[in-house]
């Protein structure tokens, strides 16, 4: 390898650099350079600190964390969908369906948002930020696998263009790039992202030709009704029945809402697997465990809060379990409310923010059963209250330490 590396420094690389043949898709030549290598380069002056970890490799961790929840959420759409439409459900078959539902999700959300990444580049001459390795993974994730993928393009030329590149790209971004994203197509096209007909699909809706490969049980409806748990729940206000006994009755139980083998967002509903990325993350150091951390205790503080309220409402008398295992909170705590650009940045406004996206999630669902997805709003919200938290904390911080000052001068 080492010659290959010899060969391409010296041949391909100046090519690339300034005064080369193909000096403005230098951005291109760095980004797949490093993202194979971590180059010898180092900054102009000192200091030099050099670690095996750099933004890339730190970017593919998280992809790695990803893993779980994609595998999952590959074989929950294909399940999904073939049992719904009479399909006889295999493991193969589940993958296969889903698979053909997900993958070119994920391939758009790339592709687009990757041509959007590359023109930035090399209009501003810098490189391509490492961070759309993981906002074009996390957005798909939290789509529902029936999105057109016209949106799909739209929702992520949005979330890239106005969520990153508008404030000066990786670094400078206020919100979280996929959650600008998600939020932008709920809001235009929430036909196509919530309700009870975008979480399954149909064979009607399918390509013919696809069916006859992957199967087909030979009765076509036009369209296919599952409401999720978040759904079902905020439907019990008003009909008598307490939101457990809705969810029950609906065959939500708190063991498949645990797996995730239910309607929902492609990478949100399995609970063990986003544990599983949660766990490799905190090891690995990766992500703010500050914020994982509080942000579960403040959903379960809250939820507690509000089972101890004598509310005429449902939805606060759920157990504070159940809002960690139903919806989107539990990936969003982990995978985007860790975002080290838009969270705060001290250790205590981490615990601060992480605390209230937690409670304002629950708050959210109890207080606007229209809206009882409350994690992306919450993680918004608190994404442009960050630099607030942590300006009180470094305040504090200043008063402690120049009282601490004054009293070793009147010492």
């Amino acid at each position: 390898m080492k010659a290959l590396f010899d060969f391409m420094d010296k041949n391909i690389a100046p090519l690339f650099e300034k005064g080369g043949k193909f000096e403005r898709l230098y951005p291109l030549w760095e980004a797949g350079d490093t993202f194979n290598r971590t180059p010898a380069d180092v900054t102009p002056s000192a200091p030099h600190v050099r670690d095996s970890i750099d933004q890339k490799r730190l970017m593919i961790f998280v992809i790695y964390a990803l893993i779980p929840c994609i595998l999952f959420g590959i074989w929950n759409a294909g399940n999904q969908f073939n049992l719904a439409n009479g399909i006889e459900s295999t493991f193969g078959a589940d993958m296969a369906r889903g698979a053909l539902m997900v993958l070119p999700i994920i391939f758009v959300s790339y592709a687009v948002g990757g041509l959007w990444e590359v023109l930035f580049a090399v209009i501003r001459r810098h490189e391509i930020n490492e961070g759309f390795l993981v906002t074009g993974m996390l957005f798909p994730l939290t789509l529902a696998p029936t999105i057109p993928l016209w949106q799909v393009a739209i929702g992520i030329s949005f979330g890239i263009v106005i969520g990153k590149e508008i404030f000066g790209g990786v670094g400078y971004n206020i919100l979280n790039p996929a959650l600008t994203a998600r939020a932008f197509l709920f809001f235009a096209y929430p036909a196509q992202i919530s309700g009870d007909k975008v979480w399954v699909g149909s064979l009607a809706e399918s390509p013919s030709i696809v069916n006859s490969i992957l199967g087909h049980s030979g009765e076509y409806v036009d369209g296919v009704t599952q409401a999720t748990p978040l759904a079902v729940a905020a439907a019990a206000k008003g009909s008598g029945m307490a939101a457990v006994d809705a969810l029950n009755h609906a065959g939500y139980t708190l063991q498949n809402m645990t797996v995730g083998n239910i309607p929902g967002s492609i990478g949100s509903t399995s609970v063990i697997a986003i544990l599983i990325g949660m766990g490799f993350l905190m090891l690995t150091g990766i992500a703010s465990w500050r914020v994982m951390v509080s942000g579960i205790i403040g959903c379960a503080m809250m939820g507690l809060l509000f089972n101890a309220l004598p509310l005429d409402n449902e939805f606060a008398s759920l157990p504070w379990f159940y809002h960690l295992v139903m919806g989107g909170f539990l990936f969003g705590i982990v995978f985007m409310a860790t975002d080290p650009v838009s969270a705060s940045a001290t250790n205590v406004g981490k615990f601060i923010y992480g605390f209230l996206i937690g409670a304002l999630t629950v708050l959210i669902r109890v207080a606007n059963p229209a809206y009882p997805e409350g994690a992306m709003l919450a993680i918004l919200f608190m994404n442009v209250m960050a630099p607030l938290v942590d300006h009180f904390v470094v305040q504090g911080h200043i008063k402690k330490r120049t009282a601490y000052a004054r009293a070793l001068n009147n010492a």
